[in-house]
């Protein structure tokens, strides 16, 4: 499993905005992150399946 970083999902996201990517996880149209250390992650397969969801 590949795991994103905040600038990896920016740039898989089409480069939306910091406020715009944390506006979406709250509202639940992204998942939330996983904490490694200091640092959050995204699994690459929830955020395919949360981009193809909101597709239709």
């Amino acid at each position: 499993m590949r795991y994103l970083s905040f600038r990896d999902l920016q740039a898989k996201l089409g480069g939306r905005s910091r406020s715009s990517v944390y506006r979406d996880i709250e509202q639940g149209r992204l998942p939330k992150p996983i904490k490694f250390g200091h640092r959050l992650y995204w699994a690459e397969t929830d955020i395919d399946a949360a981009i193809a969801a909101h597709a239709g």
